[in-house]
C-alpha cells in the first residue's frame, strides 16, 4: 500500500455510502491523528484501537449519520505521495466557504484549517471534508 491515508479515506467513503455503522482500518499514528480531527469536527462518532482478526493492530471507526444520510458528503485526498501539497497559513483553502474542513499536517501536529490559522502555522494539506 503506497498511500495509507487515501486507503483509510476510501474505506470511510465506501462504508458511509453503503450505510455501515463501523469500518475497520489498519492502525497508525497518522491515521489516528486524522481521525481525532474528524471526531473533533463532528464528522465521525469516534474510533477505537483494537486488535484485528489477523493479530495486527487496527482501528474501528464509528460513522455518523443524520436523518439516515451520512454526515460526510465529500472526502477528498489533496496531498498525495506523487505530489505533495504544502501551503502557508495564508494560503490554506476554505472548503465550501468555511462549511467544510481541510485537515493540515503542521509542525504543531495534525489539525483543522481553522486551528492552523489560529496557531499561525501552515503545512501539508492532507485532505478536505464536507
Amino acid at each position: 500500500m503506497n498511500d495509507p491515508i487515501a486507503d483509510m479515506l476510501t474505506r470511510i467513503r465506501n462504508s458511509s455510502l453503503r450505510g455501515k455503522s463501523t469500518v475497520m482500518t489498519p492502525a497508525s499514528k497518522l491515521r489516528a491523528w486524522v481521525l481525532d480531527v474528524l471526531a473533533d469536527e463532528g464528522y465521525i462518532r469516534g474510533y477505537e484501537k483494537i486488535t484485528g482478526a489477523d493479530g495486527h493492530p487496527a482501528i474501528e471507526i464509528s460513522l455518523k449519520y443524520y436523518e439516515g444520510e451520512p454526515v460526510i458528503r465529500e472526502l477528498k485526498r489533496v496531498s498525495k505521495p506523487g505530489r505533495r501539497v504544502y501551503m502557508g497559513v495564508k494560503d490554506i483553502p476554505q472548503v465550501r466557504q468555511g462549511l467544510g474542513v481541510s485537515i493540515v499536517s503542521t509542525p504543531k501536529g495534525v489539525m483543522s484549517d481553522a486551528s492552523a490559522r489560529a496557531a499561525n502555522v501552515g503545512g501539508e494539506v492532507l485532505c478536505t471534508v464536507f
